[in-house]
């Protein structure tokens, strides 16, 4: 689960202190029932296929089918919840996923549950988790105080790792005194109790946007700021070359279980059980180890662990010694996901959240997708031993490079909204659909000012760019020595709007202020909107 960032101070908050708020212990305690009972249904459906034909791609084809659809529409989904009534879309996925957890009840129970079927009724279970991440991770600012939202993320952590521990070992004494359908019923309960947690929930300030963004225009804009935010990129590839070779963990344990050690349900449950107790471990001691070292050593320092894990599980055949190796590698994980999500949360503005978030969740989801189907055709090919080795040396030479991507430090970073240009003073009001909108402003610079200027600019450039420029540029009239005109477009009036209305941050705007300190008159800004309907700019190129 993605959650929010840190605190307006550096000290860090208690990993309990949201739990004092009613509301969020609530949803908490409902969203870790529905944890538990989806680790439980992937222990179900990975157990129904480990005697199939092909058993290691089959197997690891379950974890892909279920992470694939948060690859495919986790942008939309952001989107979805950046422009509705989250509370309102959380409850209508849950719902959905209830169905699809019976439907899967009810045909394990009848035995018409082939392989296919399973990973098609596993795929749509992952629609409903696309669709939910981006906007409950998007909540929980509402839910809890800011000086809380990194302890929330630890408990996101938290959560998932417990549900982690217990819901595949109870899915493995299940198993092995009832069957798989029994599982499958516990997670359609599960999911019911989270609806109904969210249904019984009234937010206070019920969020309300007044002209709600177009969808294809929301999409865009969430993929724009993400293509032009440098700090979003490092961040995101930061997560993926630490899922990808960790999939393999994940993804080929129950074959580990199952051929290497010769355990059954309850072993292969005792393991992830292992995972989960050092991931709990984790989360619990992150904010006192953040006290001691910088985000990139715990980054190092994980990465290390993580490569030493997956050697001994896929070299020894010692149960203690696998199940050690294990409690390690949770802390490791949940020590370097919460910090990547921390950054993201802190560095995100509130009108973008969901879809920035929606991005590393794609990200996220994408590389343990990939990489899971990688990892069981390779075990398949060359055996489980050379699948963990090669993963462990993908882990270490990824962990390598956090001297060259390390995660950026946004303590003194400005991210709060910051509505400062002036007041538009226009003839005609533009409708709002009308573009697109060229922008220009003209600035008064003495020539021995020229350079520092335009050093200055190109922060201003990436403010435009991510707030809805679809192009930008800085030129200078060449009958003159001391103008400079800043030109950019924007696709409509209604997203300039936005620009003035929220989009930009205290960051922004000191970057605007440092550009203006060599300027020597106000800025004369102008908006040129399309003077008739129709094509506005054409491109006419002569063929060859």
């Amino acid at each position: 689960m993605v959650t929010a960032g840190a605190g307006p101070d550096d000290r860090p908050a208690s990993a309990w202190a949201p739990l004092r708020t009613a509301v969020y212990r609530n949803l908490w305690l409902a969203l870790l029932a529905a944890n538990i009972g989806t680790w439980m249904q992937t222990v179900g459906a990975q157990w129904l296929l480990i005697h199939h034909t092909n058993a290691s791609t089959l197997v690891a084809l379950v974890q892909t089918a279920s992470l694939l659809p948060v690859l495919l529409l986790a942008l939309p989904a952001g989107v979805l919840a950046d422009t509705f009534d989250r509370r309102h879309l959380l409850i209508a996925v849950q719902l959905f996923l209830v169905a699809v957890a019976v439907t899967l009840t009810l045909l394990t129970l009848t035995d018409r549950m082939p392989p296919a079927l399973l990973l098609t009724l596993t795929f749509a279970f992952g629609v409903g988790q696309a669709l939910t991440l981006p906007a409950w991770a998007a909540v929980i600012p509402e839910l809890v105080p800011s000086d809380q939202l990194r302890s929330a993320s630890a408990l996101g952590s938290i959560s998932v790792n417990v549900a982690r521990a217990v819901g595949p070992a109870v899915a493995g004494v299940l198993i092995a005194r009832t069957g798989v359908a029994p599982v499958f019923g516990i997670n359609a309960v599960a999911f019911g109790i989270f609806a109904y947690a969210l249904w019984r929930w009234r937010p206070r300030n019920a969020r309300a946007v007044e002209v709600p963004e177009r969808f294809t225009a929301a999409l865009r804009a969430g993929s724009r700021y993400v293509r032009h935010s440098p700090t979003v990129r490092r961040l995101l590839r930061r997560a993926l070359v630490f899922v990808v070779p960790a999939s393999a963990l994940w993804a080929l344990l129950p074959l580990v279980a199952a051929r290497r050690l010769g355990l059954g349900s309850g072993g292969y449950g005792l393991l992830l059980a292992a995972l989960g107790v050092g991931a709990i471990t984790g989360g619990v001691l992150l904010a006192m180890i953040r006290t001691r070292l910088s985000a990139n050593q715990l980054l190092l320092i994980a990465g290390v662990l993580f490569t030493v894990a997956l050697t001994v599980v896929g070299t020894v055949r010692v149960v203690p010694l696998v199940l050690l190796a294990l409690l390690p590698a949770g802390m490791a994980w949940v020590t370097v996901l919460a910090n990547v999500n921390a950054e993201m949360q802190l560095f995100l503005p509130s009108w973008v959240r969901a879809r920035g978030l929606a991005v590393y969740q794609v990200c996220f989801a994408g590389g343990q997708a990939v990489g899971a189907l990688v990892w069981g055709l390779v075990a398949d090919m060359a055996g489980l031993v050379l699948a963990y080795l090669a993963a462990a040396a993908l882990m270490l030479v990824g962990t390598a490079t956090s001297r060259l991507w390390p995660l950026p430090d946004l303590r003194s970073v400005n991210r709060e909204p910051a509505a400062y240009w002036p007041q538009l003073h226009l003839a005609q009001e533009p409708d709002p659909g009308v573009g697109p909108v060229l922008v220009t402003v003209q600035y008064t610079v003495r020539p021995e000012r020229a350079g520092s200027f335009l050093a200055a600019m190109d922060q201003v450039r990436g403010a435009r760019q991510r707030t809805g420029a679809m192009r930008w540029g800085l030129f200078r009239p060449a009958e003159t020595t001391d103008r400079f005109v800043e030109v950019y477009l924007v696709p409509s009036w209604d997203e300039h709007l936005r620009q003035h209305g929220g989009r930009l941050t205290g960051e922004d705007r000191a970057a605007e202020e440092r550009a203006r300190e060599f300027t020597d008159d106000e800025p004369e800004v102008r908006h040129l909107v399309p003077a008739a309907a129709g094509p506005t700019l054409s491109d006419d190129r002569e063929e060859l």
